[in-house]
């Protein structure tokens, strides 16, 4: 799919690896809608790349009402959706033995309802207004892309919920492309490495490092803009379909 005059959400947009796509999408002549909570880092960006360009929606991608609201308003303004990429979520570090008592359960919940659910909730109903697209020359309709991580195949200790969110995004990817096959929309994960991201440059060099000493080839953090680049790449290869394709330089992730 090319990427020029289509309309594209992006989740967590507002910052790190969604802003990153965002830019990209944008420079390729795409029309983006930001789907996030930071109104503020949000504006920042639409400044940027122009309010013709990019639309903000303040969204809770973990309740129903607000995404499809929000879906119909990129119905109103565009009448079209044909990318969906999903990189909002976070994480919580926690052993499900603590030092004073088990891991919170609610702590659990919030982080497999937002990285999980949230991803899940944005995909189905992006995909109902994709559906209604018409085939392009290759007979598609739309393109899915969700964030995992690493950490969803080989979690650190203190990772249980969001290895286990991250690991239910990528069993989510083979199950999601079969369902929407017929209805011509592609779905594909990325599970990104240790990104440099300003989440991460707030990180203590007691975190950083142990991290940095995993990488391989390139031996460094990755870069938000490599990141976006595998997404428009997914987006422009339509063969590209049911894959969790690692963004890591090689690295595995060790026990802690």
């Amino acid at each position: 799919m090319n990427l020029k005059d289509k309309v594209a959400l992006v989740t967590g947009g507002a910052s790190g690896l969604g802003q990153a796509t965002v830019e990209a999408y944008v420079n390729l002549g795409a029309k983006v809608v930001i789907l996030d909570i930071n109104e503020d880092k949000a504006n920042e960006i639409i400044n940027n790349l122009g309010k013709e360009n990019v639309m903000f929606i303040s969204t809770d991608i973990m309740k129903e009402e607000p995404v499809v609201e929000a879906i119909n308003l990129i119905k109103e303004k565009y009448n079209h959706l044909h990318i969906a990429v999903n990189c909002a979520g976070t994480g919580y570090p926690g052993r499900i033995l603590g030092k004073e008592a088990p891991h919170p359960l609610d702590a659990f919940q919030f982080i497999v309802n937002l990285n999980l659910v949230g991803t899940f909730n944005v995909m189905r109903i992006a995909a109902d207004l994709m559906d209604k697209n018409d085939p392009d020359e290759n007979g598609e309709k739309g393109v899915i892309i969700n964030t995992a991580s690493i950490a969803g195949i080989e979690g650190q200790i203190g990772q249980s919920a969001y290895s286990a969110s991250k690991a239910g995004v990528i069993g989510l990817t083979i199950t999601a492309a079969r369902d929407l096959a017929r209805h011509a929309i592609r779905v594909c994960t990325i599970a990104p490495g240790i990104f440099d991201t300003p989440l991460m440059q707030l990180a203590p060099d007691k975190v950083r490092e142990p991290l940095l000493d995993s990488t391989q080839f390139p031996h460094r953090f990755g870069q938000p803009n490599e990141f976006a680049d595998l997404a428009v790449h997914i987006v422009q290869n339509t063969y590209l379909n049911g894959e969790t394709i690692r963004l890591d330089s090689g690295m595995r992730m060790k026990p802690r």
